[in-house]
C-alpha cells in the first residue's frame, strides 16, 4: 500500500495535462506546472524550486519501486517515512503561515486545512511507521529463527 501511494504521487505530478499525449515535452510541462505548486509553499530559494520539482516525483516513483520489490525494505522504508514525515512538515508549515494553497501531494487539490493535515497525518504516517516496524521486525525474527534451528549433526567419515 505504501509503494503504491508513492507510485501514484508521482504518476500524479507526471501526467500529461488533459488532452495532452505522453511524450517528454508533456511530462516536462506537468512538471513545471507542479514546480508552480513547490514555489507556492514558500519554502526554497527559488533557483532551487524547479531542480526539486523536476526530481521529486521520479524519487517518489523510484521510491516506491524499491519498496514494492521488497529489497533492502529496512532502508526504503525509513526513507519513506522521512519523506512522509518532510511532506506533512511542509504541509503544516504552509498551514501555520496562513498560505492558502493546494497540497499537490496527488496533483492539484483541494487546500491546506486541518482536515487535509489530520487525515493525512493519521493515514500515511501510521502506515509508513508500520511498515518501517514491521521490516525490522521481519529481519529480528529470521534471525531469531536462523539461530533457534539446531545445526546440522556431522556426518560420520567412511
Amino acid at each position: 500500500m505504501l509503494a503504491a501511494i508513492f507510485i501514484f504521487a508521482a504518476y500524479a505530478k507526471m501526467k500529461p495535462q488533459p488532452g495532452m499525449p505522453w511524450t517528454m515535452a508533456s511530462v516536462r510541462t506537468s512538471l513545471a506546472m507542479f514546480a508552480m505548486g513547490v514555489d507556492s509553499y514558500q519554502m526554497l530559494p527559488p533557483s532551487v524550486v524547479a531542480p526539486f520539482a523536476h526530481w521529486l516525483p521520479p524519487l517518489e516513483l523510484i521510491l516506491g519501486l524499491w519498496l514494492l520489490s521488497g529489497i533492502g525494505l529496512r532502508l526504503s522504508s525509513i526513507f519513506s517515512t522521512l519523506a512522509i514525515m518532510a511532506f506533512i512538515a511542509a504541509m503544516f508549515s504552509a498551514y501555520r503561515r496562513g498560505l492558502t494553497i493546494s497540497c499537490g501531494c496527488f496533483g492539484p487539490g483541494e487546500q491546506i486545512g486541518p482536515k487535509t493535515l489530520i487525515r493525512d497525518t493519521l493515514l500515511f504516517l501510521p502506515l509508513s511507521l508500520a511498515v518501517t516496524i514491521g521490516s525490522f521486525r521481519m529481519r529480528r525474527d529470521q534471525t531469531e529463527c536462523a539461530q533457534s534451528e539446531p545445526a546440522a549433526e556431522p556426518q560420520p567419515a567412511k
